[in-house]
């Protein structure tokens, strides 16, 4: 490539033109990336919601570890997953490794703590403001929980956006656990590294706008939820 404006040029061309290739390696990420956030809401938001509303011995230890795991290392995540799905490891039966399937699995080990974390602050405060009515009703913590999630629904989806965020821009751990196979396993943010080492810009420019413009639209929807949310909290 003689120059960057060329390459920028290129990229424009192939999203226009909707190439092929490109149109794969996103619908990948998607896949991928929504698929690990359904499954990490799914076990984040119920379990942040119980830590925020129960008591027992060792809550504020496994608070420090959740909120620790919220910035846990991709490497070290793809290293770990990569250990469970190897032939010796204890999922290795399933033959999940260099599969969307491990990718799915090392991105919900990424997402979950994000999300349960987001949403045991949000639940918590929910509990404070509502407590008084939800006792009146005859609901205890616990049965107050799907109440809780409900009524926070706004404010939660910025923890499930949040988790979409970090999935879609991950790289470190499924470059591991998915091994960047062409066709297969390549995802947008593995594509971009690999094309780049290789001297292709125009598809990592083209790769790269369109994960720019993922990540502005998901800051603007957590953007206008939160307001939503503030809103009817006001209302």
């Amino acid at each position: 490539m003689n120059t960057i404006s060329e390459a920028f040029l290129l990229s424009l061309q192939m999203m226009v033109r909707l190439d092929p290739e490109l149109l794969r390696i996103i619908g990948l990420s998607l896949r991928v990336s929504l698929t690990a956030v359904v499954l990490g809401s799914l076990i984040g938001l119920p379990f942040g919601a119980l830590l925020a509303l129960t008591r027992f011995p060792g809550r504020n230890a496994c608070i420090v570890v959740l909120n620790a795991c919220m910035g846990l290392p991709p490497v070290v995540v793809g290293l770990i997953v990569y250990l469970i799905l190897s032939r010796s490891g204890p999922l290795g039966t399933f033959g999940w490794l260099f599969t969307p399937a491990g990718m799915v699995m090392a991105q919900v080990v990424l997402i979950t703590p994000i999300v349960a974390a987001l949403s045991r602050q949000t639940v918590a405060d929910l509990w404070i403001e509502y407590e008084e009515q939800l006792r009146s009703l005859g609901l205890t913590p616990i049965k107050a929980i799907a109440t809780l999630l409900w009524d926070g629904r706004f404010s939660l989806s910025t923890a499930v956006f949040a988790g979409f965020g970090r999935a879609i821009a991950e790289v470190g751990a499924i470059i591991i656990v998915g091994g960047n196979i062409n066709g297969f396993t390549r995802t947008m943010t593995t594509a971009i590294s690999l094309e780049t080492s290789r001297g292709d810009l125009a598809l990592a420019m083209a790769l790269g706008i369109v994960l720019l413009a993922i990540a502005i639209s998901i800051n603007a929807a957590a953007t206008t939820l939160g307001n939503t949310a503030r809103r009817r909290q006001g209302a």
